[in-house]
């Protein structure tokens, strides 16, 4: 197998001088080896990609993971197996951005220039966002599927469970695949179901919108799955305190202002999310956004105000949910405009801002969320009715999904 180019020099005691790039990419997640895998198709050679991390991972699977429906292992890629070959990898973490300068810095001291930047750092997990969360996380019943390592403790909380409350919660703000919160506690309840202690169970189901979907037919379905686990839906409710060692969350009605305090047996909770810190405090972000995220082009997905900036997936202030199935529409946009910019052309290419949400109501079942900016239903699947729960729609996501990443988002293909 091609290896990646990789950079190891040390940072020099003097401050650098930029090291030049033509394109430089933010993030080897998702996005970030989407959009190189990309470039690289086209015929671009000089890519570097900034991203420290070792380990890549399919996300997506963590629910499922979570759910005792798949092994951690099968989410998981090293790093240098996924860097498209010709990709300079730098192994270095963003710092700062100076978009006037057209320069990036690393925790290093390393400082890099480009022609054309593009950001796909991904999001930062607020655990410090809820009073307590940051020291009960990982133990005495408290778990998240938005770290991998938790996810197998999810999923041994909910195989010993027999009796007792469990409550699972939603945080305000943009999340990365928004159903998530919400599909394990489905898949916990149809394991309880099965396992004939379901009625032993008090099951609270805490999210802070006004309904459990965005898209009303898919809002029906889930409010009749609630109801058929006889799961406590609490609507325009999160948790905002954590008392750890009582095991104790108090969940507050934003609609009253009521806060509760519920002692549970098994907690999911997800973490408030918010852009890196560097890119929140930063020039390129969205003022419009509470989150820090980058202020983006909804359509071209340029930055207005330094249009050789561009930016995509969960960094990205865009009014779509974050989904990888969002990413693989809007890498080639992303790309086709760059391309455009390098040629001395307009920006042509238009985001509809499709987004996908793969609903799993039960082992072996899902719904296949998909639309646009406008909510409209936008289904890959016309002949299919995905507005119902369907076995082959979980296959998909547990088998085909996968292979379709690696094989073909994170090689340019799909």
């Amino acid at each position: 197998m091609t290896r990646p180019a990789t950079d190891a020099e040390s940072a020099p005691s003097a401050a650098p001088a930029p090291v030049h790039h033509q394109i430089l990419i933010v993030g080897g997640g998702t996005a970030g080896i989407t959009v190189a895998a990309r470039l690289r198709r086209a015929g671009l050679r000089d890519i570097a990609l900034l991203e420290p991390a070792e380990t890549h991972w399919y996300q997506p699977l963590w629910t499922l993971v979570g759910g005792g429906q798949a092994p951690l292992r099968a989410a998981l890629r090293p790093e240098a197996e996924v860097i498209p070959p010709g990709v300079r990898w730098l192994r270095e973490r963003a710092t700062a951005v100076d978009p006037v300068a057209r320069t990036v810095s690393t925790a290093t001291g390393r400082v890099f220039s480009y022609g054309r930047l593009v950001l796909a750092p991904g999001l930062s997990l607020d655990w410090d966002g809820v009073p307590g969360l940051a020291s009960a996380v990982g133990h005495d019943g408290v778990s998240s599927n938005y770290r991998a390592d938790l996810a197998p403790y999810t999923w041994e909380l909910i195989r010993r469970m027999r009796s007792g409350t469990a409550v699972f919660t939603m945080p305000s703000g943009p999340v990365k695949c928004g159903g998530a919160p919400q599909k394990i506690a489905y898949l916990a309840a149809d394991h309880w179901r099965k396992r004939g202690v379901l009625g032993n169970i008090r099951t609270i189901l805490a999210l802070p919108e006004p309904t459990l979907f965005k898209v009303p037919v898919f809002a029906r379905a889930l409010e009749q799955t609630a109801r058929r686990y006889g799961i406590e839906v609490r609507l325009q409710t999160e948790l905002t305190r954590l008392d750890g060692p009582e095991r104790a969350a108090v969940l507050t009605d934003h609609a009253t202002g009521r806060a509760e305090t519920v002692h549970y047996d098994l907690l999911h909770a997800v973490p408030p999310q918010r852009a890196p810190r560097w890119l929140a405090d930063g020039p390129l972000a969205d003022p419009g956004s509470p989150h820090g995220y980058v202020k983006t082009d909804p359509h071209t997905l340029q930055n207005p105000d330094f249009p050789e900036v561009f930016a995509l997936g969960d960094v990205a202030h865009l009014p779509t949910s974050k989904t990888g199935a969002a990413v693989r529409k809007q890498a080639p946009v992303l790309v086709t405009n760059l391309l455009a910019g390098l040629r001395g052309r307009p920006a042509t290419a238009r985001y509809d801002g499709y987004t996908s949400c793969p609903l799993v109501t039960a082992r072996h079942k899902m719904l296949l969320a998909e639309f646009d900016y406008d909510l409209r239903p936008a289904p890959s699947f016309p002949f299919l009715d995905t507005t119902r729960e369907r076995t082959d729609m979980w296959f998909l996501k547990r088998y085909g999904l996968p292979q379709l990443y690696f094989q073909g988002m994170l090689k340019g293909r799909a």
